[in-house]
């Protein structure tokens, strides 16, 4: 960090003394900003690793690493009352909800707030550079945050996600009201603190790129392939990335492998990763080989009518975001704009209830996208 102004140094909290004191800090503001820091480029389960707040006063490290029971925070994150204010704020959300089932209301995103007003840089390091004049060390972006004791410099740093954020807040609200963007950035406020962070169900192997192309026994020899990964990654508490890369799985699937001494061609495979996993490899293979084969769920090609609706509608949403100066999905998100195409309302109610979660783009756009579709039909 490079500024001007020293800054006081954040209050630690890994006592459950000092969370009980900081819940009462916390729950006495109208407003007050957070952040979180995980694992995940460095465990297999990744977990939150430290949860930041700021108020207008002073700056929290949370440690949950420290043994605390942090399960109280629960009533600070579902208190109508209090706006919480993030940058980015859906993987936080996500994280907290998958590690300690908290429920949010009434989130304030800069981020979003950033996208809605159009803006061309959206990083939180442009933003405090552009409005704060401080400069963010970004060394520790990729920082193993479950190292203890936590370094100063990394909490320093961390501090930082927070401690501008209150009065960006008020910089971007006023801007938002001032062009008439309030009610748009509400709505996806709301949708932002609902973020679903169910697991999606999908076979390991639908992560490796380019799985597709391959043919229903080969896919069976990726799917071992994958199993034997995640397997070593669970032992060894690693990410998967970090035990074999995704592009040496799929060429050992491409090819037709009989013999361990055939991976020792594989791009990637290093000796050392040969030495490592050259047997386990061959017996991932080995049961591909006599698994049944994966045969991938082909969906039927969408009509010819449904294809036109989209893409009318897709081009009336990028002219409208290009006068606007924003991005596409903040005319509309991309999710119900397909699902528009796909049922093709007939009646300003039947895309009202297509549109509820998005009532203030349903009052600005509904008569143009009502229109397309008319035409289109």
């Amino acid at each position: 960090m490079m500024s001007n102004v020293p800054l006081p140094k954040p209050i630690h909290i890994d006592t459950a003394d000092a969370l009980r004191s900081l819940l009462k800090t916390l729950q006495a503001e109208k407003c007050i900003a957070v952040d979180t820091e995980s694992n995940s480029l460095y465990v297999y389960h990744e977990k939150v690793c430290l949860i930041q707040f700021s108020t207008r006063t002073a700056d929290y490290l949370v440690d949950p690493l420290s043994g605390i029971d942090i399960s109280s925070l629960s009533v600070l994150f579902a208190d109508p009352q209090i706006e919480k204010v993030f940058h980015a704020a859906e993987y936080d959300v996500i994280c907290l909800r998958r590690d300690y089932g908290f429920t949010f209301h009434n989130l304030f995103d800069t981020m979003q707030a950033a996208r809605i007003l159009g803006f061309p840089k959206l990083g939180l390091s442009s933003l405090l550079e552009e409005y704060f004049s401080v400069s963010v060390d970004k060394r520790f972006q990729k920082a193993n945050w479950g190292k203890r004791p936590l370094p100063s410099a990394m909490a320093d740093y961390a501090r930082l996600d927070t401690h501008y954020l209150l009065p960006l807040r008020e910089i971007l609200l006023k801007s938002l009201i001032e062009t008439d963007h309030m009610q748009v950035a509400r709505e996806d406020f709301v949708r932002i603190a609902t973020s679903c962070c169910t697991p999606n169900g999908k076979p390991s192997y639908s992560a490796v790129h380019g799985y597709h192309t391959l043919a229903p026994q080969q896919l069976a020899v990726l799917s071992a392939l994958c199993k034997y990964r995640e397997h070593v990654a669970m032992q060894a508490d690693l990410p998967p990335f970090k035990v074999l890369n995704s592009s040496i799985l799929l060429e050992i699937a491409k090819k037709e492998i009989s013999g361990i001494d055939d991976l020792k061609a594989i791009p990637g495979l290093s000796d050392k990763l040969f030495h490592r996993h050259a047997r386990g490899l061959m017996e991932a293979v080995n049961q591909g080989k006599c698994d049944p084969p994966i045969y991938l769920d082909r969906r039927t090609k969408p009509s010819e009518s449904y294809l036109a609706r989209l893409e009318r509608l897709k081009k009336w949403r990028l002219q409208l975001a290009r006068e606007k100066a924003v991005e596409s999905d903040v005319i509309l998100p991309r999710e119900i704009l397909e699902e528009i195409a796909k049922k093709n309302p007939t009646t300003p109610q039947e895309l009202q209830s297509l549109m509820q979660d998005v009532p203030e783009r349903f009052q600005q756009y509904h008569q143009p996208i009502m229109q397309i579709l008319k035409e289109q039909s």
